[in-house]
């Protein structure tokens, strides 16, 4: 059925906002219980039965976790809410970050009983980037060990945010039976086990005293960022529910504070009073300013406002593989497409043309018959060059958006088809992943023509492998997942790079004087200190190609290198026998003489990790991860749970769930982000650069 967006879904009443979580921690069953409430769907899907209606991936369905973010939109009491929901699992944290950068707002939700975990902190970070407002939502009220106090306590400790409950439970575990709404001062009481009807009733007797604590909390939460609401307060005057939510409401659009509701999702508990604060809280586009760069004048800020009556821009900010045609996902930000557009890609600098609009709801596609305007999100087919991060606008009035930042990939493994017959398939649907995908790499040895796949980690790259064989029909092995080391430099070297050839007719002359030596940038950095044009100016790009091509190749190790200052600060050239491959060539040749001189450091990815276990079990499992290079930060206690954080290797931690599992009779709990590049210690690294060395020989004589 096509569907016609109307002039009467306002700004004002739009609501972009994702669902953000730890994975376990309930988002998508909160998402089920919205488009549930809202009468998106007529009947609840359970993640752990695959039947989720944003789980519709089949690896997703079959593991009971989300992968990808799924787009849907729902009403509610007038207000139109574009959904997004996102995975919770730290090996496609892409997924999330793309999420943000286009939602305007986002519910964070919390287990009860382990508040704030790993990729908690991760998805958190996450939004402080794009200054996303947020509220949090304590799910699994009803489980045993939930404790509201302490799952606050957490978010204002490890994620430094101002959290201000707007509501307080009624109860926990077994006992939770409703929630205090501490604006309006009444008991809202799920009666109903299954939670699809509510009782309301003003403040007990016995919960007054709870209550009143409560609401002067929030009252000061309110006062210590807003001045006019402080002066009533401090002034005695009496603050009504309606002032409470106007200042609510500019506190969380200006990321001053959070607030927090709770409830059980599984149980049909809380969602609706989420959803209503949803649209009190939460920016509509309107809210939020966008600004953006003129392409041809990068140091000019340009502005638009989040109307249709603006010049169009967009962003792209996903892309799905499609036999009819690659479906790329847009956040409109102003003006209007209609299909048949053309839209004009400033990062490309090309146009492309619009085929067809369409909403989506998770897969499904609902056709666009009218336009599509300023705070829509909405899915295209058409578009054949552009891709994640992308901006989209108007090229009579240009604009770029801020690009996107993904992590590097840290593990890496080969993968070849069982019949030669399938190699060109696999080259092109390794394409088509690699488009859809910005944490997924792909890349051919150019020296044993091996294909090496390389993603977040272990998970990451199986699930690839899965839709490789299952969604794409191409018959596959591939080797034991690796760790994609990288390699520096310990010191200063200075060296000079010489590619002197006469061959007869047109000889190759370069010369450059170079200084190598580490610097403090994740990246690699390249300084030109010519002086006197001893090397002339059309040549210096081609040092620098040669340089950076050096430097990806990865010498014999074929590990890349980082973390290095190149200067160049002399050299000679050839006014016949210079060219631009000379250079390149002389450039490789001076950090080849480099490394010659200056010992190389390898440097290896390590991960933050949590590990949750039973009190009964620390001793054995802190043994093992320093057993695995492990360093322990800390431990906490949490009754009779114990929760261990630090730095670990991610090379010692292949298959660490299992073990984990093993050790504790299924009983803890591991997660796994990356952190940082670090030394590897040297007898540790010799044996890894022997093991490379020999396994590259042996790819070589295949």
């Amino acid at each position: 059925m096509a569907v016609e967006l109307k002039s009467s879904d306002t700004i004002a009443k739009t609501r972009n906002i994702g669902i953000m979580a730890h994975i376990d921690a309930g988002k998508t069953t909160v998402s089920e219980r919205i488009l549930f409430f809202s009468g998106k769907i007529h009947r609840l899907g359970e993640v752990h039965d695959g039947e989720a209606t944003m789980d519709y991936l089949e690896e997703e369905q079959k593991r009971g976790i989300t992968i990808t973010s799924a787009a849907t939109q729902c009403f509610w009491k007038g207000y139109r809410i574009n959904l997004i929901d996102t995975p919770g699992h730290v090996d496609f944290t892409a997924e999330v970050e793309r999420s943000l950068r286009v939602l305007d707002g986002s519910v964070a939700v919390f287990c009860a009983v382990a508040g704030v975990e790993a990729q908690s902190e991760t998805v958190w970070r996450q939004a402080n980037k794009y200054k996303v407002p947020r509220l949090c939502f304590i799910n699994k009220m009803d489980r045993i060990g939930a404790n509201f106090e302490k799952a606050i306590r957490s978010i204002r400790t490890k994620l430094g945010a101002r959290a201000a409950p707007i509501q307080i439970p009624i109860g926990a575990e077994k006992d939770f039976q409703g929630v205090i709404d501490l604006l309006e001062g009444q008991e809202i009481y799920f009666d109903d086990p299954e939670g699809m009807q509510f009782r309301i009733q003003p403040v007990s007797p016995k919960n007054q005293a709870v209550y009143t604590a409560a609401r002067e909390s929030l009252l000061e939460s309110l006062a210590e960022i807003d001045d006019d609401f402080c002066e009533k307060f401090l002034g005695g005057e009496e603050i009504d529910a309606g002032a409470l939510r106007t200042a609510l409401r500019q506190g969380t659009v200006s990321g001053a504070l959070n607030p927090v509701l709770c409830g059980a999702a599984l149980k049909n508990k809380g969602v609706q009073q989420l959803l209503d604060a949803v649209c009190h809280y939460l920016p509509c586009p309107a809210d939020i300013s966008v600004e953006g760069k003129d392409p041809a004048a990068p140091e000019e800020v340009v502005e638009r406002r989040p109307y249709r009556d603006e010049p169009f821009s967009g962003i792209a900010f996903k892309t799905i593989a499609d036999k009819n045609g690659d479906l790329t996902f847009i956040r409109i930000y102003s003006g209007e497409i209609r299909r048949g557009d053309e839209v004009y890609n400033p990062n490309r600098r090309m146009s492309e043309r619009i085929g067809r609009l369409y909403l989506m709801h998770a897969a499904q596609r609902i056709p666009i018959e009218e336009a599509a305007g300023a705070g829509d999100i909405v899915a295209v087919i058409g578009l054949k060059k552009t891709y994640t991060g992308d901006t989209l606008c108007d090229e009579r009035h240009p604009i770029l958006f801020g690009a996107m930042d993904f992590p590097e990939t840290v593990i890496s493994q080969a993968i070849e088809t069982v019949s030669t017959m399938d190699r060109d398939k696999l080259a092109n649907t390794l394409a088509i992943l690699a488009k859809e995908d910005p944490t997924f790499n792909r890349q051919m040895d150019p020296e044993t023509g091996e294909m090496i796949i390389s993603g977040m980690g272990e998970l990451h790259l199986e699930i690839i492998v899965n839709r490789i064989v299952n969604e794409f029909k191409v018959e596959v092995r591939v080797g034991k997942p690796s760790v994609a080391y990288r390699q520096t430099l310990s010191g200063r070297a200075e060296v000079e790079g010489r590619h002197i050839k006469q061959t007869g007719g047109h000889g190759q002359f370069a010369v450059v004087n170079m200084i190598f030596e580490p610097c403090g940038q994740p990246d690699n950095e390249f300084e030109n200190k010519i002086v006197g044009g001893t090397v002339p100016r059309e040549y210096i790009p081609s040092v620098e190609r040669g340089l950076r091509d050096s430097f990806r190749r990865g010498g014999a190790l074929r590990y890349p290198f980082v973390n290095i200052k190149a200067t160049l600060f002399d050299g000679k050239a050839h006014e016949v026998d210079s060219s631009d491959l000379a250079f390149q060539l002389a450039g490789s040749l001076a950090f080849r003489e480099a490394l010659a001189r200056v010992r190389v450091i390898l440097l290896e990815p390590r991960m933050r990790f949590e590990i949750v276990v039973p009190a009964e079990y620390l001793g054995d499992v802190v043994g093992d991860m320093n057993s695995r290079r492990a360093e322990v930060h800390g431990i906490e206690t949490e009754g009779h749970l114990r929760t261990i954080r630090g730095l670990v290797p991610l090379a010692e931690m292949f298959n660490y769930t299992t073990n984990l599992r093993s050790m504790t009779q299924g009983r803890g709990t591991s997660s796994l982000e990356p952190a940082e590049y670090s030394p590897v210690p040297e007898n540790i690294a010799e044996k890894v650069r022997a093991d490379r060395l020999k396994a590259l020989e042996e790819r070589a004589k295949r």
